[in-house]
């Protein structure tokens, strides 16, 4: 059957009226635009009104009557002023039309491609929280995302900057391998080249993830302030630590967070060891140390891989000795032991005497050993004592004695630390790169954070006796004589390092006739003390070797 054509009055009909929808769609447009200031305005007037009207229903009743008198007098003298009303009708008006000027809306949702990765990052945990005994899961294929995701934020890439899921109770979130898989498939997810901090909230069933911002590698070695007694191993975020310090960054001064470091009597870790792979930070670790304890402390540096690295520190006030051969070490390092038996000999007999303990036993000492196990093997292809071993007094009597260990030695030779270097540096950082089963073997346990995508100088973690790992970034402290240096941080080096004296002078060789407390008689039991304890100080006595050790450090 052919097809009928229409009547000739609904098809010229329809193109007339689509034409009528067009005009009337312009002169609409048009209107718009020529009524848009007026519109603006009455949008405004209705804004202010309905802003008025919720002030007036918040003022409390015995205040409306001094309100309105208030008014009245205001409107009373707009009044009577010359040019009042005019000025009073353009001043609500330009108010108006500033309250009902338009504003970009606020997005409250993701967008499409937002939405297509949290439901990707969604059905890639299904395996992980589910189970197929759960009558209502929370999380399951084909599922509500928005159930389990509550909180999200993105940047202007369209990448996840944080996170914030929920997740089932039954959930074994108390064993590590189950929260390493979920951290691991988050942060490749989420996308790799970022650094992830995850804080697992067992008791609410929750796991927060952020993107942590780069710790600052600019800030330069200087004087921190600082309580006696501490030490700054470095900076972190901002909300890992409760205390902040200010610091030069470059031609700015800003507060940072630093990672403090008590030592003396009444720490809880008074030894550290720091742990990384060559180019890591370690050395700068151990110079930076030094700096700051040559404000108010001695020092002895043992280098034991001999680069150098510690040149710049012979020969200053306070710096008793810098080593890197094996008989110089084993010298310096009996006479830290001896020190260290004086040290607590003469302490005990101050507190029996009643007696406050002497200035030269309250002075830090400070023993930092750069690389000991090359020195070790040494010693064990020669035939002598391995040089950690004369640590263990230091190591174990050092917090009474104002005595401080600092070790830093590589991944490839943890093997050769001693059992007291172990078990009593329990201040530990790694430097460097690092995979976590290492970073777990040093510290006691893994970070919450994913390993950085690139790991500059003196970039690692840190953990002070039991406390939770922390990011660090250790300040830049370079070798001043070293050609790569910048003039900047050379200068900042060199700024803080002391003057040069004698060495013999600065040693701490004590004289015979200035014995103080230590030969003195103590009134209780003096007949069964006075002569062991007359044998113990002559003992104890600062050793020849370290004097003789001094002026060649200070010649070389």
């Amino acid at each position: 059957m052919a097809r009928r054509p229409l009547p000739r009055i609904l098809s010229s009909g329809s193109a007339s009226i689509t034409r009528s929808r067009e005009i009337a769609r312009t002169a609409a447009d048009s209107a718009t635009d020529v009524l848009h200031p007026l519109i603006t305005v009455v949008r405004g007037l209705r804004l202010l009104a309905v802003s008025g009207r919720q002030k007036w229903i918040a003022t409390p009743k015995e205040r409306r009557g001094p309100k309105l008198f208030l008014a009245a007098a205001c409107v009373l003298v707009v009044a009577l002023v010359p040019y009042g009303p005019i000025l009073a009708l353009i001043t609500v008006m330009g108010a108006a039309a500033w309250k009902g000027r338009e504003r970009t809306p606020v997005r409250t949702g993701p967008d499409e491609s937002e939405t297509a990765r949290l439901r990707s990052l969604y059905e890639a945990l299904v395996p992980y929280f589910s189970t197929a005994d759960d009558p209502d899961p929370l999380f399951a294929h084909g599922g509500d995302w928005s159930r389990a995701f509550d909180q999200y934020a993105f940047d202007q890439d369209g990448r996840l900057t944080s996170l914030r899921i929920s997740y089932p109770a039954y959930f074994m979130d108390g064993d590590p391998a189950a929260r390493a898989r979920i951290e691991q498939l988050l942060h490749t997810k989420s996308g790799r080249g970022r650094e992830y901090h995850f804080g697992w909230d067992e008791e609410a069933n929750r796991l927060v993830l952020t993107v942590l911002d780069a710790l600052s590698t600019t800030v330069a070695a200087q004087r921190f302030v600082t309580a006696p007694g501490e030490t700054v191993l470095g900076f972190t975020d901002p909300h890992s630590v409760s205390r902040t310090v200010p610091v030069l960054d470059g031609d700015t001064t800003v507060d940072a967070s630093p990672v403090v470091w008590r030592t003396g009597g009444r720490s809880t870790e008074p030894h550290l060891l720091a742990v990384g792979q060559p180019g890591g930070g370690t050395t700068t670790r151990l110079r930076s140390i030094a700096l700051q304890a040559l404000q108010n402390g001695d020092v002895i540096i043992v280098d034991g891989g001999g680069t150098g690295e510690y040149a710049a520190l012979t020969g200053r006030d306070g710096v008793l000795a810098v080593e890197s051969g094996l008989g110089g070490t084993l010298a310096t390092l009996e006479w830290a032991a001896h020190e260290t038996e004086r040290r607590l000999i003469t302490a005990n007999l101050a507190r029996q005497s009643g007696r406050p303990a002497p200035e030269d036993i309250r002075r830090p000492l400070w023993i930092l050993l750069d690389r000991p196990g090359v020195l070790g093997h040494l010693a064990a292809a020669d035939g002598r004592p391995d040089p950690q071993e004369l640590l263990r007094i230091p190591l174990r009597h050092g917090r009474a004695a104002q005595v401080t260990v600092v070790l830093a030695e590589q991944f490839d030779a943890l093997d050769t630390l001693t059992e007291p270097v172990r078990t009593h540096t329990r201040a530990r950082a790694v430097l460097g790169p690092a995979s976590p089963e290492q970073i777990e073997a040093v510290l006691g346990t893994g970070p919450h954070t994913t390993p950085p995508p690139e790991v500059p100088a003196g970039r690692g973690y840190v953990r002070l006796g039991a406390g939770p790992v922390l990011r660090l970034q250790v300040p830049a402290t370079p070798d001043p004589y070293d050609d790569a240096t910048s003039d900047a941080h050379r200068q900042a080096v060199l700024g803080l390092l002391p003057g040069r004296g004698d060495p013999v002078e600065a040693a701490p060789v004590r004289e015979p006739d200035d014995e103080g407390p230590a030969t003195a008689p103590v009134p209780v039991a003096a007949e069964t003390t006075a002569v062991p304890v007359e044998a113990m100080v002559a003992e104890a006595r600062p050793s020849e070797p370290l004097a003789k050790a001094q002026p060649a450090g200070a010649e070389s």
